[in-house]
């Protein structure tokens, strides 16, 4: 199931994508899928981010291959940092290049949405609060990150989540591919099998210290092949069995 978030006539709602309808639903998804009986073509309503995080938990290092690019090491426990909520744009909405950096970098992710309000949550019961997966970009400014030891400030400006084009309930995380494209070309192409810590540990882990709630997301981390973007870039991040998450760099 696709799941969407889209705004009619002033009233944003949550829905199911059905190829170019979407059907309206009572309320958020995660307390259950109750449709209202109103269905849209696709073509009238603005398409918005499809999930509402109170916040996006990301893991750094958690693909081999792009902690050796980093030459930084990998740690042995997954490695957190926090994205605020006002990070989230979706689908063909712009990210904006901050005026104080002076490299920007795309970074291709699957984003996990919780379903369940969770806390202390234990190795193999993971799937019980997984709502659906979704393309996301761990955009970041690369110079501001260098230049202190924690990262907020560098991963945390507005527009630097982009998340989309939907939220989708049914896929074999741990054996997807993932890409990223940058004008069309190939930079990052790999599986999410190569991930060093698995959704299921990351969720046991981030939840022995924090309750994650419906609708935050956990961003899985990046493989190899990270790079920079100018404005007027176009960078495109594809995940098997989701789609196609693209956005334009201002």
């Amino acid at each position: 199931m696709k799941i969407v978030r889209a705004c009619f006539d002033g009233e944003s709602f949550y829905g199911e994508l059905c190829v170019d309808t979407v059907k309206r639903l009572c309320g958020a998804p995660y307390e259950g899928i109750v449709y209202d009986g109103r269905e849209y073509p696709v073509s009238a309503l603005v398409m918005l981010p499809p999930a509402e995080p109170t916040k996006i938990v990301a893991v750094g290092k958690n693909y081999k291959a792009h902690a050796d690019e980093m030459g930084e090491g990998q740690p042995e426990d997954p490695l957190l940092f926090l994205k605020p909520n006002t990070c989230i744009v979706g689908n063909n909405d712009d990210v904006v290049y901050p005026a104080v950096s002076h490299r920007l970098d795309y970074e291709g992710e699957l984003g996990v949405v919780i379903g369940k309000k969770c806390h202390a949550v234990e190795r193999g019961k993971s799937s019980e609060v997984i709502f659906g997966y979704t393309c996301l970009n761990d955009v970041t400014a690369r110079d501001i990150q260098k230049a202190v030891s924690q990262w907020t400030r560098g991963k945390s400006f507005d527009t630097f989540c982009p998340i989309g084009p939907h939220v989708e309930t049914e896929l074999d995380a741990m054996n997807t591919t993932i890409m990223t494209r940058l004008n069309g070309e190939v930079k990052q192409s790999s599986v999410t099998s190569l991930m060093t810590h698995d959704i299921d540990k990351l969720i046991c882990y981030i939840t022995e210290c924090m309750t994650l709630l419906p609708g935050d997301i956990i961003a899985t981390g990046t493989p190899e092949g990270i790079g920079s973007m100018q404005r007027g870039d176009i960078v495109e991040v594809e995940i098997g069995g989701i789609g196609i998450l693209r956005n334009r760099i201002v």
